[in-house]
């Protein structure tokens, strides 16, 4: 998130306008809700979660246990098996 001087993007009738009810203050414009990316998608998390998820579920259809994957990935024997089960 970067700083902007309102006097430097925004009309001046607009900058008037919200002078009205803020001033000196920061104040964050979010994004519509249509331009807004879901969490992890910019960092490439989600993806990275995602492919490890079916790597466990991989794993585990080729026979490595529960927790041989709770060693591996060092998870709780209960994430392994959401992962599991929701992956499938």
């Amino acid at each position: 998130m970067n700083y902007k001087n309102g006097r430097d993007v925004l009309p001046p009738s607009l900058l008037q306008e919200l002078q009205k009810y803020i001033q000196g203050d920061l104040i964050y414009i979010p994004k519509p809700a249509d331009k807004r990316a879901s969490w992890g998608e910019v960092s490439g998390t989600r993806r990275m979660l995602a492919e490890r998820n079916k790597e466990i579920v991989q794993y585990y259809v080729s026979g490595v246990t529960i927790s041989e994957l709770e060693q591996k990935y060092h998870l709780s024997n209960e994430s392994i098996r959401k992962i599991i089960v929701k992956t499938r």
